[in-house]
């Protein structure tokens, strides 16, 4: 019988493939889930689906899988990508890990006007983070995540053919609504102190953004980032 363990690995996976593991890999795998030579464990690269690996070679310093069967295909989520601004350290890892489990395909940091959390932010941990999340939801795909950009930025290089869905704190109590328009989108929530009035004007002005209501309460920017991607995957994705 298979092992439940999964494994992010930055390596090919294919038919009879050897995967090397890492020092922290193998202490992980040998150490932590106390798997042994022989042992079966699902690998996930972000690109080549699922597969079935045997421990051919368990160290304390590393060790060598070896793909046996793919187990399932890449499972593509819906042409979405994220956009937050960054909060507090472990509720910013919330977020990420949400926005993977809920099918976002690109995740983008942004800094607004009231973004407070800015200088402690580092790809490399969203990165991880997003990878841990992809392991446990049993997801094949893993979102790409971008460093933190001004959100003024990256409106500038807004794709026209992708529209905006923008969570607005002042239309609290308003009917959800979004535009039956299939394509390219993006949601994007705002930090804490919500969107100033600066942005809230230039985002209502783009003629691809949509202003949207979560609901009759404020919320909390963790919260809001569920609500708004359970709005967009009921209304527009690929839970239809």
């Amino acid at each position: 019988m298979a092992s439940k363990v999964r494994l992010y690995v930055d390596h090919p996976l294919g038919k009879e493939q050897s995967v090397p593991l890492s020092r922290e890999q193998a202490h992980y795998l040998f150490g932590v889930m106390r798997l042994a030579e022989g042992a079966v464990l699902s690998l996930i690269n972000g690109t080549d689906g699922e597969w079935d690996a045997e421990v051919i070679q368990a160290g304390k310093k590393g060790g060598i899988l070896h793909c046996r069967s793919q187990t399932r295909s890449l499972e593509m989520p819906p042409n979405l990508w994220f956009l937050f601004a960054p909060i507090r350290k472990e509720r910013t890892a919330f977020i990420v890990e949400k926005a993977v489990e809920m099918g976002a395909a690109h995740i983008i940091p942004v800094q607004t006007a009231f973004t407070q959390s800015a200088n402690r932010i580092r790809q490399d941990k969203l990165r991880a983070h997003a990878i841990e999340a992809a392991e446990q939801c049993g997801g094949t795909f893993v979102p790409a995540i971008d460093d933190l950009t001004k959100l003024d930025r990256v409106l500038a290089d807004w794709p026209t053919d992708r529209q905006l869905m923008f969570c607005d704190e002042q239309l609290i109590g308003d009917p959800v609504v979004l535009p039956n328009l299939k394509g390219p989108w993006a949601i994007l929530i705002g930090p804490e102190g919500g969107f100033s009035p600066a942005e809230r004007t230039k985002l209502r002005g783009l003629p691809f953004a949509y202003p949207v209501s979560l609901g009759p309460r404020i919320l909390r920017a963790d919260t809001a980032a569920v609500a708004a991607l359970t709005i967009w995957q009921q209304a527009l994705g690929d839970w239809l």
